[in-house]
């Protein structure tokens, strides 16, 4: 019996979108992912300019977002998985992002008194 081997390659992410309830990733196949923002709450918490500083990891087989600590797996993705999060750290981040902006500034410096 003859058994041909296909080499599975792992799906590629080209492009991500997120909305105000959807995480969408365009694949390199042509197929597209959606789901919804709920499964990723940090996602769904976060500004929409957080949410389009992203960047593809892994050779496009998942999506960073630097600034919220997030990473995504375009194989989870596929999967149906979503955050695999604890509640208990997820609020522990959450109650990080309550702090005064001053000290969560991005990268800003003060200058020192004269």
């Amino acid at each position: 019996m003859n058994t041909l081997a296909h080499e599975i390659e792992p799906p590629i992410a080209e492009n991500v979108k997120v909305t105000d309830d959807t995480l969408r990733v365009d694949l390199r196949d042509g197929r597209t992912i959606s789901a919804p923002l709920a499964w990723f709450p940090r996602l769904l918490h976060s500004t929409h300019e957080e949410r389009l500083n992203w960047r593809l990891i892994g050779k496009g087989q998942g999506i960073h977002w630097e600034n919220l600590g997030e990473d995504i797996s375009v194989g989870g993705l596929l999967e149906g998985r979503g955050s695999g999060e604890t509640q208990s750290s997820f609020k522990k981040w959450l109650s990080g992002r309550a702090a005064p902006l001053t000290t969560r500034s991005s990268g800003c410096t003060k200058k020192a008194d004269r």
